[in-house]
C-alpha cells in the first residue's frame, strides 16, 4: 500500500515539473514561428534568385552598387555599372534583381489611374 502512495505522488510531482515546462516550450514554439520560419523563407528566396541569375540582369550589392550582369565565374559575378567599367563581386553580395523600368514606368502610370478613378 506504502509503495501505490509513493508512486501516485511521483506521478503528480512529475506532472507540475511538466506544467512549469510549458511556458518555456510556449516561447520557444513562437520563437521559432515568428523569427525562424520567416529568415529561412527568405533565405531560400534569396537562393532561388542567385540560382537563377543570368546575363542582362539588373541588380543591387549589398553594398549598395548598381550593376548589370555581364558575365559569370566561379563563385563571382562580373557587373558593368558604367560605360566600359566592370567589376567582379561575389554571388552572395548580390543583395536583389531591380525591376524593369518598362515595367515600373507601367505600374506608376497604373497606379496613377487608380488614383484618378
Amino acid at each position: 500500500m506504502q509503495s501505490t502512495w509513493v508512486i501516485l505522488a511521483a506521478a503528480t510531482g512529475s506532472g507540475r515539473e511538466l506544467v512549469g515546462l510549458l511556458p518555456i516550450l510556449l516561447i520557444f514554439v513562437v520563437f521559432y514561428v515568428l523569427l525562424i520560419v520567416p529568415q529561412q523563407r527568405q533565405r531560400r528566396k534569396t537562393q532561388q534568385m542567385l540560382a537563377s541569375l543570368k546575363t542582362g540582369d539588373r541588380v543591387v550589392t549589398t553594398g549598395g552598387i548598381y550593376g548589370t550582369v555581364v558575365g559569370f565565374r566561379e563563385a563571382a559575378v562580373q557587373l558593368q555599372i558604367a560605360n566600359q567599367v566592370r567589376i567582379d563581386v561575389s554571388r552572395s553580395a548580390i543583395g536583389g534583381l531591380q525591376p524593369d523600368e518598362t515595367q515600373e514606368s507601367s505600374k506608376e502610370i497604373e497606379g496613377t489611374a487608380r488614383k484618378k478613378s
